[in-house]
């Protein structure tokens, strides 16, 4: 029975599961570069985003959303596509960290928490629908 329901939520586990990876280096990241490296707020954020992209587009390529791209055109489309929207994602996380730690001074591990929620979700429904789409 618990085969059954993994195997009907296989990618939804996995991405979930990486999701979670994912978020894991992007926050451990931004604490080190934030906290020991005194980077700031917006350097900290970038490094843990780059970091955190490049960890998540091998993990949702290989594991998640078993991508078939091969040759080589078909993979830079791919990369593109991930990268593009990953920027947009990390835009957006960059803008909510810069206003909700920089300038309204709230708790910025909070606030970074709070933030990849909303960027898990939609990168999820990028993945699925645009980049990885069978």
């Amino acid at each position: 029975m618990m085969m059954q329901i993994f195997h009907k939520y296989k990618e939804m586990i996995l991405y979930i599961f990486f999701g979670i990876c994912t978020t894991a280096v992007n926050i451990i990241v931004y604490y080190i570069s934030f906290y020991f490296l005194s980077l700031g707020t917006s350097i900290s954020t970038i490094l843990s985003w780059l970091l955190s992209v490049i960890f998540a587009y091998l993990t949702n390529k290989l594991w998640v959303f078993h991508s078939n791209a091969v040759s080589k055109g078909s993979i830079i489309k791919e990369i593109i596509s991930f990268y593009g929207c990953r920027l947009a994602t990390g835009i957006l996380d960059l803008c909510f960290m810069i206003i909700f730690v920089d300038c309204l001074h709230f708790n910025n591990m909070l606030m970074k928490i709070l933030s990849n929620v909303v960027v898990i979700i939609l990168n999820y429904i990028f993945s699925k629908f645009y980049i990885f789409k069978k």
